[in-house]
Formats: C-alpha cells, sequence, structure tokens
C-alpha cells in the first residue's frame, strides 16, 4: 500500500476597491457601489484560493501561471483560471480535501452571499460544498481595508495524495 501525503496551503489576496467595477467572491457578484481593481476581473477570493491550492501542489501561484504582465489575462473571468489551476493540481495526483476562506471587507456583508459562494467555489473545484467554508470579518475601521479602500481574502487548504508503495522520499 502506498503513502497518504497531506498538504496545507496558504493564499492571501488584495485589492483596491474602486467604483466602476463588480465586487465579485468566488464567482459571485455582491451588491455594492465599488469593486476590485484588478488585471483580471480582480475576485480577491478565488485569487487567494487558486493561490492557496497550486502552493499547496508545489505548483507556483496565480502570478506565474497567469501573469498580468500578459494580456490574454485582461478581464479573464478569475472561475476559469480557478478551474485551470484545479485541473493542473487534479493532474499532479492532489484531491482537496477543505477549504476554509476569510474575506475581510467593511462593506458589503459578506453573511448574506455565504451560501452562493460556497456552493460556486465547490461547483468548480469538484468538491462537496460542505468542504468550503467562507467568513467574513471586518476590520473595525483600520488601515486600507477598514476604511472601505480595500478588500482581502485569506484562504488555507488542505490537499491529498496517494502514492505508489515503490515511491521514494525524494518523489513526494
Amino acid at each position: 500500500m502506498g503513502a497518504r501525503i497531506i498538504r496545507v496551503g496558504l493564499g492571501r489576496d488584495l485589492h483596491r476597491l474602486v467604483p466602476g467595477r463588480p465586487f465579485l467572491l468566488g464567482g459571485v457578484e455582491l451588491l455594492s457601489d465599488q469593486g476590485e481593481w484588478g488585471h483580471s476581473d480582480g475576485d480577491v477570493l478565488t485569487h487567494a484560493v487558486i493561490d492557496a491550492i497550486l502552493g499547496a501542489a508545489g505548483l507556483g501561484d496565480i502570478g506565474e501561471l497567469f501573469p498580468p504582465s500578459e494580456a490574454a489575462w485582461k478581464d479573464a473571468d478569475s472561475m476559469e483560471l480557478l478551474r485551470i489551476a484545479c485541473g493542473l493540481v487534479k493532474e499532479a495526483g492532489w484531491q482537496l480535501i477543505n477549504l476554509d476562506c476569510v474575506v475581510t471587507c467593511e462593506s458589503p456583508k459578506v453573511l448574506p452571499y455565504r451560501d452562493r459562494i460556497q456552493a460556486s467555489l465547490a461547483r468548480v473545484l469538484a468538491v462537496p460544498r460542505m468542504a468550503v467554508f467562507v467568513k467574513g470579518k471586518t476590520h473595525e475601521g483600520l488601515g486600507a481595508v477598514g476604511t472601505g479602500q480595500a478588500v482581502e481574502a485569506l484562504v488555507v487548504c488542505l490537499l491529498e495524495k496517494s502514492t505508489p508503495q515503490e515511491a521514494s522520499p525524494g518523489d513526494l
């Protein structure tokens, strides 16, 4: 029987908020008078999820995979970027066990959208909805996030991989 390997991944992203852009979290648009600035659609949560899963799998980060210097990623759908990253993680033999997310912003409130965000992420990640959890927090009026100038996401994930019995420690 092979070895069971588990890895933890951490993703973090921060985006400035500006008028005239949609406020997206996990592919769900939240009602707001401003949204995330970014080279792609600016979905701060999805970007943090991508970094978490890529990092846990040892496959780089979002900037390497989808460089903002490349025009191909201009205004890209972040959920499509997540599909691509998730495909690479699965090709490498990893399975997502769970995802725990914290979104920090003063407004809009995340709680009314939480179920839709969790379902949206779970659908793209091809995991049960209960494997994805999202929490909303504030910065109590402190810093750029607290004054409503930015939104931040922090994501932790757990990946699992089974290896053949003949795998050596260097292969892991």
